[in-house]
């Protein structure tokens, strides 16, 4: 089994940086969540497992009501509140399993790249059926283990997708979690993503190691991949913006 990620080691003190978007591809994204929501405006949006916080100041101002912005870490939490305040978001302690806010009282609940920490997914369901008013949506970004990318890093550190497989459920293990708690999947749709800008771009976000895969992986494994990166890198020209395909799966209440 692999070993829980403690955010408040390291992964904090790098994730904004690693993991920062430029204001477009923010924007795309409140776009593609805003197709898949209630369309009336505002909406009150639960940004569970916020991290830095890197989407919860523009889902206040793409959605127009309180954004709360749940996050077990608590030095994640401190980064999202020193660089991402917004006076419509609240970043509180919590988790998926445990969230602090009343019942029926969220239209919308976005799970980025969050699915895969989660403990006791079936528990986390509930939590958040109970969260989320009747006729809102959950937005659930992340890659599934039956429909893995092939991103480009993995070029360079082959055990990564191994891990991944590990790691990333199922869409139908997702589905049947959330099933018992009344939340039903209504669309799976794949988003073209920008991940940098070129090559030299995207070697210098891995350098920080912000993916959490990387601590899956050993220090020998991340030394020999820099070192392939940098001979590829060395030997090719950069063909321009890196993207990436991204599942994101809609579940109703």
């Amino acid at each position: 089994m692999l070993k829980r990620i403690d955010y408040d080691d390291r992964q904090h003190l790098v994730y904004a940086r690693g993991r920062a978007l430029p204001p477009d591809v923010v924007a795309a994204w409140m776009a593609e969540f805003a197709r898949h929501s209630p369309s009336r405006r505002p909406l009150t949006v639960l940004d569970l497992g916020s991290g830095t916080g890197r989407f919860t100041p523009a889902l206040a101002g793409a959605f127009g009501g309180p954004v709360y912005g749940v996050e077990p870490s608590a030095r994640m939490r401190q980064v999202a509140m020193e660089l991402a305040a917004h006076p419509s978001v609240s970043y509180l302690e919590g988790s998926a399993e445990r969230i602090p806010l009343p019942g029926d009282g969220c239209d919308l609940a976005l799970l980025y790249l969050v699915i895969h920490h989660v403990q006791d997914l079936p528990a986390a369901a509930m939590e958040i059926a109970r969260v989320l008013a009747p006729g809102g949506r959950l937005l659930i970004r992340n890659a599934f283990a039956d429909r893995m990318p092939d991103p480009l890093w993995h070029r360079w550190f082959p055990r990564a997708r191994a891990i991944e497989e590990e790691l990333f459920p199922t869409v139908a293990e997702v589905t049947d979690a959330f099933a018992p708690a009344g939340l039903r999947p209504v669309a799976l749709t794949s988003v073209r993503h920008r991940l940098a800008a070129g090559r030299a771009d995207y070697a210098a976000r891995l350098r920080l190691r912000a993916n959490s895969v990387f601590e899956h992986l050993t220090e020998q494994e991340i030394a020999e991949g820099f070192a392939a990166l940098d001979a590829d890198l060395a030997t090719r020209s950069d063909p321009g913006p890196v993207e990436e395909d991204c599942d994101l799966l809609v579940l109703a209440r």
